[in-house]
């Protein structure tokens, strides 16, 4: 698996892959038009923050504005609305850790479905509220969502409940694919997109729209480096499933390619990159700093690559949001995580001599450092602490990598020794 920060799969389009044509663009075409009235055409907003690394337009295309909080009412009400009527009787399952519920719960409420949904335990509650809010019936198994999708396989095949996969589905592929085509009218002289990727249905669907129209565009998957199945699979040219998966992207978190996507990848997708938690935490932040949004870190993983390697795209780029769902606890935590990746948090633990004055001192240093502190914490009995010694943790707020440093040599000059530091 490729390490920290983007790297390349080390693969382009076409080398060894056979002509598919699971979905079509006239697949993506009927699909757009059964969502007329139920998804939105969502915006796309220029981010300069981006731009200015870039050297030539980026814009984001903002499906975290969409119905349900992310992309995936469009694939799944594509999906039911083509179920027989023998078929909606029976009921819908489905499985995920929460994006994918809230499409099929909001689709099968439009379309007067009963759905099931499994979900990961630890799902955000957020997802699981709103999922419930759609009057669909929630259940909880496993960690992951390759887990809840073995239970709601399982529950497909003892009620006769019809399983609306996340991914791996034409009509899934086709739904999502109804992104690319609102790509090409609002940005016509787009040259790339770049797509946040888990089971590989939406990088799919656009691909297939948007080859079929613009053959010339590039299409960029992008993945989490704790969970990037894809670049093993390229390589291998088959789905390679993952032993563990590590990421805070639980919406990209999928640990083995679709089948039906991964055909049409390997064959249209021109790169696909990986990114860190790091990067994807910072670029979260820049995205409520700077354009004003609310992105959870699988919609994220785009800009975390553009943000990384700049120089790797072409501009116009567009750049695919893919989702707002995030818990308000796992936003605290991004936001201090992004700082601290941006320089402009950190946590220091510092060493001084048990006697008064010494946490004075410290703060005293800090103030000089022009260091803004946030919480502070008092440690005197560690059996890795002489009888004379105590640690002190502080959380401190810098404006930069810069700002950062000279706090730290200030401390060193002072004769200050910071034993950690986050």
């Amino acid at each position: 698996m490729p390490g920290a920060g983007s790297a390349p799969c080390g693969r382009r389009r076409g080398q060894t892959a056979p002509v598919v044509d699971t979905v079509t663009v006239e697949d993506v075409q009927l699909a757009r038009a059964a969502l007329r009235g139920v998804a939105r055409e969502t915006p796309l907003r220029p981010a300069r923050w981006l731009a200015e690394k870039v050297g030539g337009p980026v814009e984001l295309k903002c499906e975290n504005l969409q119905r349900a909080g992310s992309f995936k009412i469009r694939g799944a009400y594509t999906r039911m609305v083509r179920l027989s009527e023998d078929e909606r009787a029976r009921g819908v399952v489905a499985a995920s850790a929460g994006n994918h519920a809230q499409g099929v719960a909001l689709a099968a409420q439009m379309l007067g479905i009963a759905a099931t949904v499994f979900m990961p335990v630890g799902a955000p509650l957020p997802k699981v509220s709103a999922t419930r809010g759609y009057g669909a019936d929630v259940r909880f198994v496993g960690s992951v969502i390759d887990e809840a999708l073995v239970a709601a396989r399982a529950f497909a095949d003892e009620t006769g409940a019809v399983l609306i996969h996340p991914f791996d589905h034409a009509d899934i592929v086709a739904g999502q694919g109804t992104v690319g085509l609102e790509i090409l009218e609002q940005r016509p002289d787009v040259r790339t997109i770049v797509v946040c990727t888990g089971g590989g249905g939406l990088l799919a669907g656009i691909a297939v729209a948007v080859k079929a129209i613009r053959p010339d565009v590039r299409v960029v998957g992008v993945q989490a480096a704790g969970a990037a199945a894809y670049p093993l699979s390229l390589e291998a040219h088959h789905p390679v499933a993952l032993p563990s998966m590590a990421t805070m992207a639980d919406g990209i978190a999928v640990g083995r390619p679709g089948d039906v996507p991964f055909a049409l990848v390997d064959h249209l997708v021109d790169d696909v990159v990986v990114v860190d938690d790091e990067t994807i935490a910072r670029a979260l932040l820049l995205a409520l700093e700077r354009a004003k949004l609310v992105v959870e870190p699988a919609g994220g993983a785009g800009l975390a690559a553009v943000l990384d390697h700049p120089e790797r795209f072409e501009p116009p780029v567009v750049v695919v949001v893919s989702g707002g769902n995030i818990d308000p606890l796992l936003m605290l935590r991004v936001i201090r995580h992004g700082l601290a990746a941006a320089g402009r948090y950190s946590t220091l633990t510092v060493r001084v001599p048990d006697r008064p004055g010494s946490l004075a001192g410290l703060l005293a240093a800090l103030a000089e450092a022009d260091a803004n502190v946030v919480e502070v914490e008092h440690a005197r009995i560690d059996p890795r602490l002489s009888l004379h010694e105590v640690e002190i943790e502080v959380q401190v707020e810098t404006r930069g990598p810069a700002h950062r440093d000279e706090m730290l040599e200030r401390l060193a000059g002072a004769g200050y020794r910071v034993v950690h530091r986050d």
